[in-house]
């Protein structure tokens, strides 16, 4: 599996298998099937109420928890100091682990000043709980001020990016201060997947939509986590190393409108 390197000096893997709204069995036997075809990446929330499931899951898996990836990240009801470890430690209590590989602030909260709730993520990532941290749904004026007092390396900014939906000023910047970036909901909700452009260059390769606009974004440097519940989609999904888009497909895939 390719992988970037975070700013904290811990590889992440560039495929991850996105958890949001998979709950019960469900989110068990996807976990399962994805470890089963070998990804090692797993995102996840506190808010996603699947903690449980996921930690079930790997046990049964019997995974090997060094060669995982898992994320998690800590609810905006939760982001003053003692909130922060309190989510710390349900996460992992019910992932049955004793760390997460990156635990982010999922959405700000301007209630709650952010230098507090660094302090809250220093402490975690000083105890070995995280072994990196960083944020979700930043801005750029926020993402300033979260490198002004976090005190500690940002290793990734998750935000949302598909085709016809770029936040490429975020992107921009989170490139040039070593942030590396995942884009959740990779493929939209499927109407840009459905464009002429995708779909021309999608037959061109012998690939799918789905998989043209996933290799776009791994070819923009970041990080992707499609969520998936079926063995098909993930392995489809999986299909994103090994080819690659020429710069005026690239360029026709930025054109896309949402």
């Amino acid at each position: 599996m390719q992988t970037v390197k975070l700013v904290s000096g811990h590889e992440m893997p560039v495929l991850g298998l996105g958890t949001w709204d998979l709950r019960g069995a469900g989110c068990k036997q996807a976990v399962r099937e994805a470890l089963g075809l070998g990804y090692t990446h797993i995102d996840t929330a506190w808010m996603y109420k699947n903690h449980r499931e996921i930690g079930d899951a790997l046990q049964e898996a019997g995974a090997d928890r060094a060669g995982l990836f898992i994320t998690s990240k800590v609810w905006n009801t939760h982001l003053h100091y003692d909130g922060v470890l309190e989510q710390a430690e349900e996460t992992l209590r019910d992932l049955r682990t004793g760390y997460v590989d990156l635990f982010l602030i999922h959405w700000p909260n301007e209630a709650t000043p952010l230098a507090e709730t660094f302090r809250g993520l220093r402490r975690v990532l000083g105890e070995g709980k995280a072994r990196s941290i960083g944020v979700s749904n930043f801005s750029v004026s926020l993402l300033e001020e979260a490198e002004r007092v976090a005190q500690a390396p940002i290793s990734v900014n998750q935000i949302k990016y598909h085709p016809g939906a770029e936040q490429r000023d975020v992107l921009r910047w989170c490139q040039d201060h070593g942030v590396s970036v995942t884009a959740y909901s990779p493929l939209g909700k499927g109407r840009a997947l459905q464009d002429s452009a995708l779909t021309g260059i999608a037959r061109r390769h012998g690939k799918t939509p789905a998989q043209v606009a996933l290799r776009w974004l791994v070819q923009k440097g970041m990080v992707v986590i499609p969520k998936a519940s079926s063995k098909a989609h993930l392995e489809e999904n999986m299909d994103v190393f090994g080819w690659a888009l020429g710069p005026e497909e690239m360029a026709q895939i930025d054109a896309v409108e949402g």
